[in-house]
């Protein structure tokens, strides 16, 4: 299986990127992992909402550009379906059953994700209905992943 997470902007915390840098070599034993960021859109504090969706939507082809057409996109968002660890575990189990092993998951900027995003993605996951800062959905992501692959191989993991 195939799992690349690709975000917008570049992660400049230490212990943020420790922590994913550790995440990915733990999954290398499970899976293929490819890490893609591209670049935020530069922007000032306050937008206006059509101000906000011109931002969103740059960002958003610059995600899109990084997507082949065969690949499983999961958007988080937060609007998506919460889900508890052991259903993304059969999840991404029974994507890869049915032939998708080649997963992307797309984290948005500060103003989240493009319409056209949301539409290309084939499921979209919400971890809380809590705003948190990308970098660290970064961090919670690859652990869940950690986590469903753990649980799929039988493999004891805290609860």
């Amino acid at each position: 299986m195939r799992i690349t997470v690709i975000s917008v902007g570049k992660i400049k915390e230490k212990y943020f990127t420790g922590a994913i840098q550790e995440y990915a070599k733990r999954l290398t034993r499970y899976c293929k992992i490819n890490m893609i960021e591209v670049p935020d859109e530069k922007c000032p504090e306050t937008l206006s909402p059509k101000e906000e969706e011109l931002v969103k939507g740059k960002e958003g082809e610059r995600i899109l550009s990084k997507i082949k057409e065969q690949q499983t996109v999961i958007a988080l968002a937060i609007e998506g379906k919460q889900i508890t660890s052991e259903q993304l575990a059969s999840q991404i189990q029974t994507w890869g059953v049915q032939g998708s092993s080649d997963l992307v998951f797309v984290i948005g900027g500060s103003l989240g994700l493009s319409k056209e995003v949301m539409k290309r993605s084939n499921f979209q996951l919400s971890f809380s209905k809590m705003t948190f800062p990308h970098q660290l959905m970064k961090v919670v992501l690859l652990e869940q992943v950690y986590r469903a692959f753990r649980i799929n191989s039988g493999e004891p993991y805290h609860k």
